[in-house]
């Protein structure tokens, strides 16, 4: 069952399967492992909070446990499976299963997921779960289970619940009923209600080493020439999502725009920088759109990095200084991208420079909150940088 993308496109089966169909689970054995302890030894809490940057497996993790214990029972000694269906390790079950196929489908009966819904009005999805969606999630544990198990929800973006959809959740964690599991996917878990939090167990993951972010990405997108999958690997920030929206997006060359663009010592050129915005408040460009704002966000914290080490006493650093990310366009003998870094981080601190990163995504945020004019933001955000850097 599903609450949410009702009208949503379906994803590209050609780059990535969607999370609820995706067999393998790569760079999070650590947790896989940790989760199939607490089944095996009927120790499995009620809620679970998966936390981490997008696009590292997260969703992917959520439906393994899921699939796991709707195909087990979930309870102490049933790690022998409902009809041979779990694998030996980890989460896995047969792809070929009954429980696989129903859950990819949306189609198991005991599987709830909520998630932002779609607008058709603005062809999108919605910023934030509203609350008619986690309303459905108390109706439904109240159900007793189609198969004799447990009942599970899966709310996939739990840090995007509005306040009202959040206090509904938070209702069904203070009194949940037997054998009900509920998985909080969650980006940044801070923005989660301090209750809610103390409600749950957190299992934080890691971004995922390059190795496998590279191994992914070749197996996605084989068509990517060799330069631009490494410069999109060192992108994505440990990120198979981010690598592969990047790469959909063409977000090496907008990247290279961003550079260009803070690059001169004189100032933003403001003709090419309204040319860059134009291009990207067009109907068709929303992917890039969406691409730069991730990449703005990204590169206003190596900003800061680069202005913490500059500023810091001459002694051994726990972490080297990072390599460029693109390194194709120079300036002088310097790689672009450093000289950029290295010029913004002597104007300011590195303090002013975090602040301005949340400063420039609380702009994207209300753009999208209110349906706000696309190039406005991006000339908001480019002199909002110059004006820190003069």
């Amino acid at each position: 069952m599903r609450s949410g993308r009702d009208g949503a496109a379906t994803p590209d089966a050609a780059t990535a399967p969607a999370p609820r169909a995706n067999p393998e689970l790569l760079g999070h054995e650590a947790a896989e492992s940790a989760l199939r302890r607490l089944v095996a030894t009927g120790r499995l809490p009620h809620a679970l909070i998966v936390s981490g940057p997008r696009g590292i497996g997260k969703a992917t993790l959520a439906f393994s446990l899921a699939r796991f214990v709707l195909a087990t029972g979930g309870g102490e000694g049933s790690l022998g499976g409902l009809f041979g269906e779990t694998g030996a390790e980890g989460l896995g079950i047969a792809p070929d299963s009954g429980t696989f196929r129903r859950v990819a489908s949306g189609g198991h009966a005991d599987l709830l997921t909520v998630e932002r819904a779609y607008d058709p009005r603005r062809r999108r999805l919605r910023g934030e779960i509203i609350v008619d969606n986690t309303r459905e999630i108390g109706a439904f544990l109240r159900l007793t289970p189609a198969e004799g198990g447990w009942r599970v929800v899966i709310v996939d973006g739990a840090d995007e619940m509005n306040r009202n959809a959040a206090n509904a959740l938070l209702k069904m964690l203070e009194e949940p009923p037997r054998r009900a599991l509920l998985l909080l996917v969650a980006h940044s878990p801070g923005r989660l209600l301090p209750t809610i939090r103390s409600r749950c167990r957190r299992f934080p993951l890691a971004p995922l080493p390059p190795a496998i972010v590279r191994q992914l990405l070749l197996r996605y997108r084989p068509d990517l020439p060799e330069p631009q999958a490494e410069a999109l690997i060192a992108l994505s920030g440990g990120s198979i999502g981010r690598a592969l929206d990047l790469a959909a997006a063409g977000g090496v060359e907008l990247y290279e725009a961003v550079l260009a663009l803070l690059s001169p010592e004189r100032g933003i050129d403001p003709v090419a920088l309204h040319a860059f915005a134009d291009r990207l408040a067009r109907g068709d460009a929303e992917e890039a759109y969406r691409a730069v704002e991730e990449l703005m966000a990204q590169f206003l914290a190596r900003v800061a990095g680069a202005a913490a080490r500059g500023n810091a006493a001459a002694e051994p650093r726990a972490f080297p200084d990072p390599p460029p990310l693109v390194g194709e366009g120079r300036v002088g003998a310097e790689p672009r991208e450093s000289a950029v870094l290295r010029r913004l981080g002597e104007r300011a601190p590195a303090a002013r420079w975090a602040e301005l990163r949340d400063e420039i995504g609380r702009l994207f945020a209300r753009t999208d909150a209110l349906n706000l004019d696309k190039k406005q933001t991006i000339l908001g955000a480019f002199f909002a940088i110059e004006g820190v850097a003069r």
